[in-house]
């Protein structure tokens, strides 16, 4: 785990007007292992506030030690914790909007993902998020969903019954369904377990968590989908934010801007990569692009797109 140590929590600043400021130590929660691309954002951030001219720290927490993703945002909302990254799939649940993140093929590569976080959609699904007690400051973006599978998928009748992990969300469900698929909506650490015991056949996967967590050694069969974009967002407690001086924030805004820009960057350049480096590991990687595919993917979004008039918005704005 990345943690700043906390040599400067408990220091004062003196004021002009004689006043002391206290520094503080911040807390961010990911869910994911150290090498994923939300967990090295959140040490990016944690690095670019070291460096800044405020004297607050922060601390970086991953593989959900500070609770699972429920229970983040609880803590969010409470103001016990300050900052975190969590997959925009839970706010779906929570918010209809963000499910126009998910209409299938909607983005060719990962780049145009990135895009289209910085239109004015994408920007008001985050500020939709004040109501809940949290602030929307930015979007992490680990790669396009593909498939890892214990056996060989050389077409889409493969698919058929196959049993799938899906992301616990209605239109991953639905998306898996129309390809013939069966979906187990299953939390992160269950996935290794479950594919040891047969319990699923395969996951709907990007391949930073495929490398993160080794899954290539149980699932070797890779297929290369590109079925679905799958951002996350970093967020921060209402309570929190509305506690900062606007110094802070803007300095806050200001480094979390420079990190997913470094982020989308970054990941662009690891996803051309990590298929070589899993193949070099043991894995079997191959491409599945059909008219079927397609046209399924066409039918889920079509079933999905008026579930909140900013998907429609969003899909439009990002044609």
């Amino acid at each position: 785990m990345y943690v700043l140590n906390r040599v400067i929590a408990g220091a004062a600043v003196a004021l002009s007007l004689g006043g002391t400021v206290t520094a503080e130590e911040f807390r961010i929660s990911t869910p994911t292992p150290p090498p994923h691309i939300f967990t090295r954002t959140a040490n990016h951030m944690a690095e670019a506030l070291a460096a800044s001219e405020q004297e607050d720290t922060l601390a970086v927490f991953p593989v959900n030690q500070l609770g699972n993703v429920p229970t983040v945002l609880s803590l969010l909302q409470s103001g016990a914790l300050e900052l975190a990254i969590v997959p925009v799939g839970d706010l779906a649940n929570r918010d209809p909007a963000f499910l126009g993140w998910f209409l299938p093929f909607q983005f060719e590569d990962l780049a145009e993902a990135g895009a289209a976080s910085q239109s004015a959609p994408a920007r008001e699904m985050l500020d939709r998020l004040e109501r809940q007690g949290l602030v929307g400051l930015g979007y992490v973006f680990p790669g396009q969903r593909h498939v890892l599978s214990t056996d060989a998928i050389a077409g889409i009748e493969d698919l058929d019954e196959l049993k799938i992990r899906a992301f616990p969300n209605d239109i991953f469900s639905a998306w898996w369904r129309e390809v013939g698929a069966a979906p187990t909506a299953l939390p992160l650490p269950e996935i290794m377990p479950s594919l040891v015991t047969g319990v699923i056949d395969a996951v709907d996967v990007d391949l930073d968590i495929v490398m993160g967590l080794r899954m290539f050694e149980q699932a070797p069969n890779l297929v290369m989908t590109n079925h679905m974009s799958f951002p996350g967002a970093i967020l921060a407690s209402g309570q929190w934010w509305s506690g900062l001086t606007a110094e802070q924030q803007a300095n806050i805004e200001a480094i979390v801007a420079d990190s997913t820009t470094w982020a989308l960057a970054t990941q662009i350049e690891t996803e051309a990569a990590l298929p070589g480096v899993l193949e070099e590991n043991g894995a079997i990687v191959t491409t599945l692009d059909t008219e079927e595919l397609r046209s399924a993917g066409a039918a889920v979004t079509e079933a999905f797109l008026d579930r909140d008039p900013l998907i429609r918005t969003f899909y439009e704005a990002n044609q």
